[in-house]
């Protein structure tokens, strides 16, 4: 398994070293940054130290005579032109016109397709948050902290985290609205009333997207925010583990809302990764798509037990309604017909289960890693 917080040291690092004499490799550190100030470098070559150095360290960019290939890897963060902008300057103003490699982790990407027309040289993939969650999530398999779904006493249709909601995630203010709307605050939800990272308030950000919800300013004012599980003074940060175990017990099903979940792109956090750990089914708020996505790498979704077709809706706010649609649906069940939906779930659920910790998705990823790394040798290679 790779250890994610060395995986630039000690998997990128060596692996290009050995088909590139001259080189430089730039990525970000600490980990969910991609401003200049996170961009450290390593150089390998007849004029450069082996040693990772910060972007400042040196004050002028490394001329073309000085290395053969440019590599830059952003693969934690999804790629966004405008946010981006200055790093992305500061990486081509080093590459210049040495031969250039970036590597991200989102497919069928137009901000991918818009990097490559800026920055030039060839895009490469790989999954990086799939290793992520291996990381962050291992051993949860050897605990007693997740109960087994044939023993858990249901109480609530669905658990719904959602803390950053500033930023480029108006989509989990637009699932709040609609969860107000439709009468499901009454689940294991948490929700801020002010942003935690940005600072920002959900009415200023209802604001903005009150053109497709005319009402939606109204709605949240009414919502009673924040909500916080018990325990909790605010939203935690909880991308590293596993918690919430039992509201999660409690729930029929786990609501992911992805950090990525508008425009054109197949971009994964871990956050779809912990209803799959927690042994239960889920309802994603993502890009138009993902479901196949994810199921491309072995999962299986529960499009046998309802109705899926939301992943296939390409208007985001449609999508968005079609998912708060759904949980609706299956909220007003009773609890019968509730614990039969849950009953034909729970083979899905062990397959996944099974299918991650048994080390099956790991060799998938394996197999696209490795496929990844020769084809940038090849490219820098010809």
């Amino acid at each position: 398994m790779i250890k994610i917080d060395e995986i630039y040291q000690s998997l990128f690092v060596p692996y290009c070293k050995s088909f590139s004499k001259n080189l430089e490799l730039a990525y970000h550190d600490p980990f969910g940054r991609t401003d200049i100030d996170s961009i450290k470098v390593y150089s390998h070559g007849n004029h450069s130290e082996h040693k990772n150095i910060d972007v400042h360290a040196t004050t002028t960019p490394v001329g073309p005579m000085d290395i053969a290939n440019y590599i830059y890897i952003q693969d934690q963060e999804p790629v966004d032109i405008k946010l981006q902008k200055d790093t992305l300057a500061e990486i081509k103003s080093r590459a210049l016109h040495n031969p250039f490699a970036m590597i991200t982790s989102e497919l069928n990407s137009i901000d991918v397709a818009q990097l490559h027309a800026y920055m030039g040289g060839k895009q490469f993939y790989y999954f990086f948050h799939g290793w992520a969650a291996l990381d962050w999530f291992r051993g949860y398999d050897k605990s007693y902290l997740i109960k087994d779904p044939y023993k858990r006493k249901i109480t609530k249709t669905f658990f719904s985290p959602n803390r950053i909601i500033g930023g480029a995630r108006d989509h989990r203010v637009a699932m709040l609205y609609w969860f107000e709307k439709l009468k499901l605050m009454h689940n294991h939800i948490s929700a801020p009333k002010t942003c935690p990272v940005e600072h920002v308030d959900i009415i200023d950000i209802a604001h903005r997207i009150s053109k497709p919800y005319p009402d939606i300013v109204h709605v949240l004012k009414d919502a009673n925010l924040p909500k916080t599980f018990e325990g909790e003074h605010t939203q935690e940060m909880s991308s590293y583990y596993l918690t919430n175990f039992n509201e999660c017990a409690e729930s029929m099903i786990y609501h992911v809302t992805e950090t990525v979940a508008s425009g054109y792109k197949q971009h994964f956090t871990e956050k779809i990764f912990k209803p799959i750990c927690m042994r239960m089914p889920f309802v994603l708020t993502g890009t138009a798509g993902a479901l196949k996505y994810l199921q491309g790498y072995g999962f299986q979704t529960f499009e046998s037990v309802w109705d899926e077709s939301y992943d296939l809706i390409d208007d985001d706010y449609e999508r968005y309604e079609a998912v708060a649609k759904l949980l609706k649906s299956i909220d007003v069940l009773n609890k019968n017909d509730k614990e039969d939906i849950f009953t034909k779930c729970i083979p899905i659920i062990q397959h996944n289960y099974q299918h991650f910790y048994g080390g099956t998705f790991e060799e998938i990823l394996w197999n696209e890693l490795k496929g990844m790394l020769k084809s940038l040798n090849d490219y820098f290679s010809n």
